[in-house]
């Protein structure tokens, strides 16, 4: 839009109605504070219900593995290994399918078959959570323990260590069903962005490359990925983002079982989701409640965590990608 005449002179418009810039500034200012207000609130609302907790834990909650309601005895470590197991179990799944996919729709297939492709995955992400659970728990969840499970104790039976990770009965529940039903949900969103990204490096920077002689990886490695990390790993921090607040999946194929004893990734757990879904409307005020609030506290910090350290490496980064040039 014009900013000033032809003669040098202020925009007629800017003069005649000088508070719609100012109403303009005054809405987007408010709208910034009022979501740092939010956090906030959300934050100190979090602090104020599990004071209880945190005076009679401290931080030895965190690493406290009992959780006996009966009892007014709770440790959130068994909910904190769950949260954290299954959201690396679906990273580790979920990002090199989503490359794929990404790398699919971008460099390598057809045109015909490239927007309903596109499309279909998108749409994975409008199916609700409770969808993927009720599937996880009545049909994924039997055939991992009939068709993986078993043959893995067969194949590691003995083996120290393999065989405590692959043991426990063959039903398809732990965390590993949860981690891999997670990694279902994340996909469309870590997919989207990482197509939307890699398409838009510049072509003339891919066809230099093809041209000089590179293969289709060799592009994306050595010229795609560069130019788009920073939307990659922002499309990586996103799915983690889905995958540590996930509720209702989670708790459908997770086991929901506050247990420690077995590392195997086939034994129920559970989460801190999980358990806030199942716990919280049962619980009674006091300690039960207020224990259940501290593990949604350690929830918030652990997503912020995961924020900061994603920016901290996109500072890092640039800063370093500056130092090349």
């Amino acid at each position: 839009m014009q900013r000033s005449s032809p003669t040098g002179s202020p925009d007629p418009r800017r003069a005649r109605a000088p508070w719609a810039d100012s109403l303009f500034a005054f809405a987007a200012h408010a709208a910034a504070w009022l979501t740092l207000a939010l956090l906030l609130g959300i934050l100190v609302s979090l602090v104020m219900g599990a004071a209880p907790a945190i005076e009679a834990y401290g931080l030895s909650f965190l690493w406290r593995a009992e959780w006996d309601p009966a009892g007014e005895k709770f440790g959130g470590l068994v909910m904190i290994y769950g949260t954290l197991m299954t959201s690396i179990i679906a990273l580790v799944i979920a990002v090199p399918v989503s490359f794929g996919i990404a790398l699919f729709l971008t460099e390598l297939s057809p045109n015909w078959l490239r927007r309903p492709l596109g499309v279909a995955v998108e749409l994975l992400a409008a199916v609700p959570s409770i969808v993927y659970g009720m599937w996880g728990l009545l049909v994924f969840g039997p055939l991992l323990g009939t068709y993986v499970q078993q043959p893995l104790q067969a194949l590691f039976k003995g083996v120290p260590v393999l065989g405590a990770l692959f043991s426990g009965p063959p039903v398809g529940i732990g965390l590993l069903s949860a981690g891999i039903i997670l990694a279902i949900m994340i996909i469309p969103f870590i997919a989207s962005v990482m197509r939307d990204v890699f398409t838009i490096t510049p072509p003339m920077l891919k066809e230099s490359a093809y041209g000089l002689g590179s293969t289709t990886w060799e592009v994306v490695w050595n010229v795609v990925l560069p130019y788009t990390k920073a939307g990659v790993i922002g499309g990586v921090m996103l799915g983690l983002g889905r995958a540590l607040g996930e509720t209702m999946a989670v708790t459908f194929v997770i086991g929901n079982m506050n247990q420690l004893d077995s590392l195997s990734l086939f034994e129920a757990a559970n989460s801190i989701t999980s358990a806030l879904a199942n716990e919280f409307a049962e619980a009674g005020e006091g300690l039960h409640q207020a224990s259940l609030i501290y593990l949604g506290l350690v929830l918030f910090f652990i997503t912020f965590v995961v924020l900061t350290c994603s920016k901290l490496l996109l500072a890092r980064l640039k800063k370093n990608e500056g130092a090349r040039s």
